[in-house]
């Protein structure tokens, strides 16, 4: 049973009634449609345009603006939220668990094992997977549950009282382009009214009654809903070409892999717009529906980007994580393959460090290098170490833990620290790094003070061997 039946299964009478009430919205601007075709065809159009081509065309190009409003209209009010899938319905038995925990780790272990094989990428701000208490389902990617509505929306945008409908994943487009569609019709009506009210304002208006007073009036509603439609079609415009809602734009959504981020859907303009849109152009600006997805998951801009993040790794929706490395330098190569577990590196063996002495001559020590975690050193400190008298004119190579002193060339009296003095470690091609002894939680940006239980959920046994990476 989905969250919609369960939803319909709880109506009260004073359920019911309230119902009723939220439909007066929408009738309101049923009748000022209404209202405004009878006052522009009858009033306008025919009883006050002597120039039959002229209310031919005006006519015409009125009705075009009238149906593509009122069904794009029509698309909004009566498209549903759609449901969830069962799927994504926590057991009565597994809900009991997670209300029984006795902490919010154990909650999180229970859902990230509940969602390990649903494409949720969404967390909340404690770094659970989202779930509701009312539907009792695990939240998909944008979906929010709607107090209004007694359910979960997908791809949640706002709940409009003027279409008494959620704004989502179902009828986003049929909603811009009632937007878009009611701004063209109020403008229209306000330019072919302009005339009379121009008129009427120099006092030349001819005739009297109450069809004079239909059209002044319907030139003022015209141009206070043009107003009130331009700011708001624009604004969703907007969000269309940044792939964005309107709960997102003000609190962004949470990723599991990056944090916050409102640009996270972010695939590019047109990208963002076919995925409202769809990619027939043909069917753009008709109110059927060519929405790219299916509610339930989308692409990300880390997606987009190279399936993932720059050095090559690429997150699926519950933490696996596929690494595919080749390198090649000289006759080492290093090769990595696909694997959630550990990271190794082999490091070089031919691997020396060089050095340009003052006769210009460069100077090697054939020796291999060897893994130490005193790799990474300040020069001076060392050599301040090495020999308290040292001039500034010594450089210091670490191989391992041995120091060796070379007299380091000099450039016109600049002192040792300036680039003049080339002072090279390697063969400019490989370098040694230090010990990575982070673990996933350091890697992601977290702080030991806020660490997060990631064995069910990112890189398990992820903790790198000590090595160096050539």
């Amino acid at each position: 049973m989905g969250n919609e039946d369960i939803h319909r299964r709880r109506q009260t009478p004073c359920g019911c009634c309230m119902s009723v009430f939220k439909w007066i919205p929408v009738l309101f601007i049923f009748a000022v449609i209404g209202w405004s075709y009878y006052a522009y065809v009858v009033e306008l159009c025919v009883l006050n345009t002597e120039n039959r081509i002229a209310m031919v065309f005006m006519l015409l190009f009125y009705h075009v603006a009238l149906v593509l409003f009122l069904w794009s209209y029509w698309q909004t009010i009566n498209t549903s939220v759609g449901r969830v899938p069962d799927l994504w319905r926590i057991p009565d038995e597994e809900v009991n668990h997670l209300f029984r925990a006795d902490n919010t780790e154990t909650q999180k272990r229970i859902l990230n094992n509940f969602a390990r094989n649903l494409p949720v990428t969404n967390r909340t701000m404690n770094g659970s997977v989202r779930f509701c208490e009312k539907c009792k389902i695990i939240k998909p990617d944008r979906s929010h549950h709607c107090s209004v509505c007694s359910c979960c929306v997908l791809k949640m945008d706002h709940h409009c009282p003027w279409v008494n409908n959620c704004v989502n994943f179902n009828n986003y487009k049929f909603f811009v382009l009632f937007l878009g569609y009611a701004l063209i019709y109020c403008l229209y009506v306000a330019l072919t009214t302009l005339h009379d009210f121009v008129q009427f304002w120099k006092g030349q208006l001819t005739g009297t009654g109450m069809g004079r007073f239909h059209i002044l009036f319907l030139f003022f509603i015209s141009i206070m809903f043009a107003i009130s439609l331009v700011s708001l079609f624009g604004y969703h415009i907007y969000l269309v070409l940044v792939n964005r809602t309107t709960l997102e734009a003000f609190r962004a959504p949470i990723f599991r892999v990056g944090g916050p981020d409102k640009n996270g859907y972010n695939l590019g303009r047109y990208a963002n717009f076919c995925e409202v849109f769809g990619d027939k152009w043909e069917l753009w600006f008709l109110p059927v529906f060519t929405s790219k997805g299916d509610g339930l998951s989308y692409p990300t801009a880390n997606e987009q980007m190279g399936n993932g993040n720059a050095n090559g790794q690429r997150y699926e929706a519950m933490g696996q994580t596929t690494t595919a490395t080749t390198a090649n330098v000289g006759s080492n190569r290093l090769e990595g393959q696909p694997t959630d577990k550990l990271i190794e590196a082999i490091p070089l063996n031919n691997h020396h460090p060089h050095v340009e002495l003052e006769n210009g001559q460069s100077s090697s020590n054939n020796h291999p290098l060897i893994p130490s975690s005193q790799i990474i050193v300040n020069v001076e400190q060392a050599a301040a170490k090495l020999d308290p008298n040292h001039h500034s004119g010594t450089a210091i190579d670490m191989i391992g833990d041995r120091m060796a002193p070379f007299t380091a060339k000099e450039t016109n009296g600049a002192p040792p620290s300036s680039p003049a003095n080339h002072i090279v470690f390697g063969d400019g091609i490989s370098y040694p790094i230090r010990h990575l002894e982070e673990d996933t939680e350091s890697l992601l940006g977290y702080h030991s003070d806020t660490r997060i239980e990631l064995e069910e959920d990112f890189l398990p046994e992820a903790r790198f061997q000590d090595s160096i990476i050539p």
